[in-house]
């Protein structure tokens, strides 16, 4: 029942449907990270690669071939990436230069607030600034550059010099960790 699923929201994502996205994000983000995790023996770069390797295919969706699971394509992209990774920290490490990455993404519509979107407009803002700070760094700055400096996702990826995608896939990751850490206190609206 569950590849019927994937599969219907791998369909409806290949239409730019937000809740799609969301689905295979909350689907497969374990995974990924917990297999990254295991090949990189470091947290931040196997969660780096995750949020990398998601917003690639989700940029990619339409190239996906349903003959192959879902899952086995994530993992060759992140194979790609963690290659690509370790081949540009080795020539940083030689010639101390470092390369652009390509910022030509196609746009992940995101029309309808999510549930961590409403929760978190409904919480107290000092309560809810002392949860931000208590993320790492990387997500507290596209939380507050989206929510209150009020940024498009063009302006933070000019401030982060982040991919497109890459933004919208950390800013759906902090908005998950963050309701989470506002539902472990529990819910005040």
């Amino acid at each position: 029942m569950k590849g019927v699923n994937i599969q219907r929201a791998i369909t409806e994502a290949k239409q730019n449907d937000q809740r799609a996205f969301a689905f295979l994000y909350d689907t497969f983000w374990d995974y990924l990270y917990g297999y990254l995790l295991k090949n990189t023996q470091n947290d931040q770069l196997a969660e780096e690669l995750a949020l990398k390797s998601l917003a690639r295919a989700f940029d990619k969706i339409d190239t996906y071939n349903p003959d192959f699971e879902f899952k086995t394509w994530l993992i060759s992209i992140s194979k790609n990436l963690q290659i690509d990774h370790f081949r540009k920290e080795s020539k940083e490490s030689q010639l101390q230069t470092t390369s652009m990455e390509n910022n030509d993404y196609k746009t992940i519509v995101d029309e309808n607030p999510s549930p961590e979107d409403l929760l978190i407009t409904n919480q107290n803002l000092k309560e809810l600034l002392q949860k931000i700070k208590e993320l790492k760094p990387t997500y507290a700055k596209v939380l507050r550059l989206r929510y209150f400096e009020e940024l498009s996702y063009k302006e933070i990826c000019i401030q982060t010099d982040l991919p497109i995608s890459t933004v919208k896939v950390t800013l759906l990751r902090a908005k998950k960790l963050l309701a989470q850490k506002i539902n472990e206190n529990g819910y005040q609206s």
